[in-house]
């Protein structure tokens, strides 16, 4: 019985113990959303047998103000700014627009819509306190490993990082062999950058695509950067 009594003690001291590399994280993430600003900066490697790869994402917050994201494609170059529930867009050939504006007509016909892609681009970002925290909500157990904190997606968590959505008023495409892993960097309590790679295959209708993707997410200037955002944007956004 005082075995099994001190047994129990140890596991109980050792829970919190176990648990700390992903409340590490959390607390990071945490603070990071409480801070009054910051920058960070997204890339993605496709792997070696894309057929494209993804230009940097650059993106700036405040907190309860404005977001705004920056992103490459090819030569061209797009952004959004999102404040609260709102958003607004802009591409190279329409200018800023709101996203009723940018959704009209639905791209039917089978055309394609590129302010449809710039509002689910905007309707997908996660600025890195919370992309980071529900990232460490798919890991399973986290450990440390050097200056990291290390450790397997889940096969729902790795599913739901290869999944994204089917077309518009479509099913969302079937992913099978889902695996993933995720990495943070933390110092002092501060999350300065976290990376996760997936691999699967995406079904997509009679498409079947072979991902690997690593993606990766640099975090500076935390409270000390400016959020500009230009005027025209603002006026979508009344």
């Amino acid at each position: 019985m005082k075995k099994n009594i001190l047994f129990s003690m140890m596991v109980l001291a050792a829970g919190p113990l176990l648990a700390a590399p992903k409340d590490d994280v959390k607390a990071a993430a945490d603070a990071l959303g409480n801070a009054a600003n910051y920058t960070w900066q997204t890339t993605v490697d496709m792997g070696a047998n894309s057929p494209f790869q993804m230009g940097p994402t650059d993106g700036k917050t405040e907190k309860g103000g404005f977001t705004t994201v920056s992103m490459t494609f090819g030569d061209n170059t797009s952004m959004i700014v999102l404040k609260g529930t709102n958003a607004a867009v802009q591409s190279p050939d329409n200018g800023w627009q709101t996203v009723a504006e940018a959704t009209a007509g639905g791209g039917g016909g089978g055309g394609f819509n590129p302010g449809m892609m710039m509002v689910r681009q905007a309707q997908n970002i996660k600025p890195p306190a919370v992309e980071a925290a529900n990232l460490a909500g798919l890991a399973g157990d986290l450990k440390v490993d050097g200056d990291k904190i290390t450790g397997a997606l889940t096969e729902d968590g790795a599913k739901s990082q290869l999944s994204f959505g089917g077309r518009r008023g479509g099913p969302a495409p079937t992913v099978a062999n889902p695996k993933g892993t995720v990495t943070f960097w933390v110092a002092d309590g501060k999350l300065t950058k976290y990376s996760f790679h997936v691999t699967g295959s995406v079904n997509r209708g009679d498409q079947d695509m072979e991902m690997d993707r690593t993606t990766t997410v640099v975090i500076k200037d935390v409270g000390t950067t400016k959020v500009e955002v230009p005027d025209d944007a603002k006026k979508k956004l009344q």
